[in-house]
């Protein structure tokens, strides 16, 4: 018997708001086009990602490397521009992704279907508790952003792209487009890696879970869409472990790494990735 879950009307609300004012984005872009407008939505879509991708994902919920504190409340402040919870919040329902994938407590369980695990999870109240990241909760700057994670999601997700705006005369515009725009699309970016990263593509590590590999889904999330490798190798910092797989935020990571802003990249073994290799091959053929 599937029980009934209660329908979250403020996050209903909020996404519906959001896609609303991003069509007005849509319609204001033809009718006030501007090319500084466009380009601070670019900006500011690329630092929110990564805030997500190279922050949220890979260096607070899985430790992949280190990063030195400027970077980390760059993380922390344009994740919240995000829109998609504190670090602290994001990071716990992740672990519990990774460590119940696939079963009835994954927040985002895609045997629910494409949707639930795409949007569905989120318009629906959830009895979450906050737990796993004892870690982030020592954390100074995670717990920062956590007390403070409303006031910097509307300063950095739309008065300071407004203000940016202002400057050539377009602050609306910049609000619609690089602020609610922007957020909307990268909503279906993020949303992609717990729906199209668990139904589309391949499995050449593993098979005990129904994350896959995809270049198109890596198209999207910004090199997340190598999924089957992530949750075979979860404490390694590339997703795309492949010198030629398209994964702009483990390039990101490394190039940093070499001015010293980050350290300690955390790299899975090369015979390891062999051994995975090698017994699906196994798997294959036995089929």
């Amino acid at each position: 018997m599937t029980t009934r879950r209660e329908l979250d009307w403020i996050n209903i609300s909020v996404l519906s708001a959001v896609h609303l004012l991003a069509a007005g984005g849509v319609v204001w872009s033809v009718f006030n086009f501007s090319w500084a407008t466009i380009a601070l939505a670019f900006v500011w879509f690329a630092l929110c990602g990564l805030g997500i991708t190279g922050g949220y994902h890979r260096l607070f919920s899985h430790p992949t490397y280190e990063a030195a504190a400027w970077l980390r409340w760059v993380y922390l402040v344009f994740g919240a521009a995000s829109v998609q919870n504190s670090a602290l919040k994001w990071s716990s329902d992740h672990r519990v992704h990774h460590s119940k994938v696939d079963r009835e407590e994954d927040p985002y369980n895609i045997r629910r279907g494409f949707w639930w695990a795409h949007i569905g999870w989120v318009l629906v109240k959830g009895d979450r508790p906050i737990e796993r990241v004892k870690d982030l909760e020592a954390d100074p700057l995670v717990m920062w952003q956590h007390r403070n994670y409303v006031l910097l999601a509307v300063v950095f997700g739309a008065l300071i792209p407004m203000g940016i705006g202002a400057l050539w005369g377009d602050a609306i515009g910049a609000l619609l487009i690089a602020g609610f725009l922007r957020l909307a699309l990268q909503y279906h970016a993020t949303f992609a890696v717990n729906s199209l990263a668990h139904y589309l593509g391949s499995q050449p590590y593993d098979t005990t879970t129904s994350a896959r590999d995809s270049f198109v889904t890596a198209l999207v999330t910004l090199g997340e869409g190598y999924h089957n490798f992530h949750h075979r190798f979860q404490n390694d910092y590339r997703n795309g472990v492949r010198g030629w797989q398209l994964d702009p935020t483990k390039w990101f990571v490394w190039t940093m790494s070499k001015v010293g802003v980050t350290r300690n990249l955390r790299r899975t073994p090369q015979e390891k990735i062999d051994a995975a290799l090698a017994a699906r091959r196994a798997q294959r053929s036995a089929a």
